[in-house]
């Protein structure tokens, strides 16, 4: 028999960042949902008209389509639009979590500002861009972790914090400023939190995926662009599937990774080596 993931079933899972059909959060929350937890999944309400393509062609209805998928899985999902760069947004998804739930087990904080303007030298980013990637990359990760991590104190169960950052926040490349340093900052913010609600048995980790195939890539054109980004900086050869970041974080939650905190774990196929 192989190795079986345990400790998931019936818990809640909050998932932010979880409405686009190709994304790395709705296929943690689907992963979750498969190891046994019912998922709360949030977004920020998109227009309709600015969906891709491809979530028009198949009717798609952001966080309202993954619930169903969630639902069809056997498990119970609450869809709930909010802000995470909103304090008073977060509190209010928390409220609508114990009301439906009565309680919380694990906090995955996927939510990430758009690639829009901020890939540009320091010199030239606008401050509002800069301002929007991290006031959701890093101050919303604060506010979801500050505000749920009070519920699991009180609850006193442990639990565990997933926060989805990225390799840019270890590479730390050039035209990147914004977005490396709200995800450095949140590498700061995991293992500070790591130390803090240790005694309390909650964990704390972050994922650092590297090129992953999403949506939210969709600014670099697929063919020779793409196959030579991936044969020059990816030694496994491919690009990562989103339900690889869903698979490191139900581990991450579970009693198998359960002495597992404080931690930035690199899934990149080897991009970032030895760090």
């Amino acid at each position: 028999m192989g190795l079986e993931l345990t400790g998931l079933d019936e818990k809640i899972a909050v998932v932010t960042g979880a409405g686009r059909l190709r994304s790395i959060g709705r296929s943690i929350a689907l992963e979750m949902a498969k190891a046994g937890c019912d998922v709360v999944i949030t977004g920020t309400g998109r227009d309709p008209s600015t969906f891709p393509d491809d979530e028009k062609a198949v009717g798609w209805r952001d966080i309202e389509s993954v619930a169903d998928e969630i639902r069809k899985l056997g498990r119970r999902a609450l869809p709930v639009v909010s802000d995470v760069s909103d304090l008073e947004s977060v509190r209010g998804l928390a409220e609508s979590v114990e009301a439906e739930f009565g309680r919380v087990d694990f906090v995955v904080n996927n939510a990430g500002a758009a690639r829009a303007g901020d890939r540009v030298p320091i010199v030239d980013i606008d401050p509002d861009t800069w301002r929007r990637v991290i006031d959701v990359n890093l101050n919303g990760s604060f506010y979801m972790s500050q505000v749920f991590a009070r519920k699991l104190i009180a609850q006193g169960e442990g639990g565990a914090i997933v926060n989805i950052s990225s390799i840019g926040g270890k590479m730390m490349p050039a035209n990147n400023a914004a977005y490396a340093a709200s995800k450095a900052g949140l590498h700061a913010l995991t293992a500070a939190m790591s130390g803090e609600l240790g005694p309390r048995g909650i964990r704390v980790n972050a994922i650092c995926p590297g090129i992953i195939e999403t949506s939210r890539m969709d600014d670099i054109p697929r063919g020779p662009v793409w196959d030579d980004l991936i044969d020059t900086h990816v030694p496994l050869g491919r690009c990562g599937r989103p339900e690889e970041i869903g698979y490191m974080t139900a581990f991450l939650c579970s009693d198998q990774g359960a002495w597992i905190s404080g931690q930035l774990y690199s899934v990149d196929g080897g991009q970032v080596a030895g760090r």
